[in-house]
């Protein structure tokens, strides 16, 4: 299994909606990068759900992968999405702030490449958010 972090802007997508349509697809992404690792993740994924611009840019919950990448029905161009569905909130959002405060995590592509809206974690950044939530 691997780690992905996915991010939003509430008003576009939260993850109190998410949480009340249990599932979706993720879609609209329009970056080369972001598009690799769409196609990279698999099915059983763990994703961090970010939302980027809803007073303080947070880490709060966590989605899993339902269904592998396919052609993203938003356009007719070469981009993909994932279908992704509800797992559970974290105990308590984890802020930017704190990510970039953390040496542990100096080396997380939210810290490096912000703006890259699809991003892998490795399981040594999860473990160490999970366990910041958790504080």
């Amino acid at each position: 299994m691997a780690y992905w972090l996915i991010k939003s802007d509430p008003e576009t997508y939260s993850f109190d909606k998410m949480k009340k349509e249990k599932k979706t697809f993720w879609d609209g992404v329009r970056n080369y990068a972001a598009r690799l690792h769409l196609r990279a993740m698999k099915k059983g994924d763990h994703c961090f759900f970010y939302e980027s611009m809803n007073g303080e840019p947070s880490i709060v919950g966590v989605v899993k992968v339902a269904k592998e990448h396919y052609q993203d029905p938003t356009t007719t161009e070469d981009w993909s999405c994932v279908d992704v569905e509800y797992s559970e909130p974290l105990k308590r959002p984890v802020t930017l702030a704190e990510v970039k405060a953390n040496k542990k995590l100096a080396k997380m592509a939210l810290v490096r490449i912000g703006r890259l809206s699809v991003q892998p974690v490795s399981g040594e950044e999860w473990d160490e958010i999970i366990k910041m939530s958790k504080s």
